[in-house]
């Protein structure tokens, strides 16, 4: 009596385990016939909101070294240096770093000249930690650049998309300022 039991237990685990392996089949054909969402960055675009936040563009042409951005900043990610006060001030250093930013664009709001901007690009693949501190300064005077090329797209081939991006940087031209906090005195400005 007790081989038969212990046969009846045994043939039923094989059953149990022959039904779970079907339905876990069932379950995977079902989705391997149908409509890929990953997306092949970069050589497919990502479809970025409107109102996306990414590294931020800086115009130091128009900036008057007023540290209100700096101010603003709930993490302290925005360091400025400056010589001299009010109308005689002089802007000698300009960064921000990436690996404490929150892409909160309230360094956008304060800013009585707008010459910061929340830009599209959202990718700052580095080497280092150091590569995430971006010298927007320095990146200005010696590339004539308003926001950082990422590393990718410096390469030679690249998608069109990635290719038309690439050439608006290097035109100096903003992305849209749709990601940008705004506030009365900003909608006055433009």
């Amino acid at each position: 009596m007790s081989v038969a039991v212990s046969n009846r237990g045994y043939f039923s685990d094989i059953y149990l385990s022959l039904k779970s392996i079907a339905i876990g089949m069932g379950i995977t054909l079902r989705y391997a016939f149908t409509k890929t969402v990953t997306v092949q960055y970069p050589n497919q675009r990502i479809d970025l909101h409107a109102r996306f936040r990414g590294i931020h563009e800086f115009e130091a042409a128009k900036c008057i070294a007023c540290d209100m951005c700096a101010k603003a900043c709930p993490v302290d990610c925005i360091y400025i240096d400056y010589t001299g006060r009010g109308k005689n001030a002089q802007l000698t250093r300009f960064a921000i770093d990436y690996s404490k930013c929150m892409f909160c664009a309230l360094c956008t709001e304060p800013c009585p000249v707008d010459c910061i901007h929340m830009g599209k690009l959202h990718d700052l693949s580095g080497y280092t930690r150091d590569d995430t501190v971006v010298e927007f300064l320095k990146l200005d005077r010696e590339q004539k650049l308003h926001t950082p090329i990422p590393l990718w797209m410096q390469k030679a081939k690249l998608p069109q998309w990635a290719q038309d991006e690439k050439d608006r940087i290097l035109r100096g031209e903003l992305a849209t300022d749709a990601a940008d906090i705004p506030t009365p005195e900003n909608a006055k400005r433009k």
